[in-house]
């Protein structure tokens, strides 16, 4: 099952050129592992010291391999070294599917839609 991991960092301003020449370089890195399947880095509006990277993984099992790698360690070594301090990594899947009672679905939907439900 897909997972996304988010990748948590905090850069101050004077070293936020060497921080994303890196961030570039794992993400390049990552680009041609296996199971990669995409990633963005966004930095908040509100703190320009704080940027978050989501990449998206085939499975959990693709993710720590390339967590694991010595190309991946060394990068983030130098990233941790910059920083002055740990990245924070969370996974996540997606919600178990459920199935749908389709008939109370779509009875729901119309109940609503033509002013009969509340």
């Amino acid at each position: 099952m897909a997972v996304r991991v988010i990748i948590e960092r905090n850069v101050p301003p004077e070293k936020r050129v060497a921080a994303i020449a890196l961030m570039t370089k794992l993400r390049a890195a990552a680009s041609i592992q296996p199971g990669y399947i995409s990633g963005e880095t966004l930095r908040d509006i509100d703190s320009d010291e704080d940027y978050i990277v989501i990449s998206t993984w085939h499975n959990a099992t693709d993710w720590d391999a390339w967590r694991a790698s010595p190309e991946r360690v060394r990068l983030q070594g130098e990233m941790d070294e910059l920083l002055g301090s740990s990245t924070v990594y969370r996974v996540f899947t997606y919600p178990e599917k459920r199935p749908v009672n389709w008939p109370f679905f779509w009875d729901t939907i119309l109940d609503k839609t033509q002013g009969h439900g509340n």
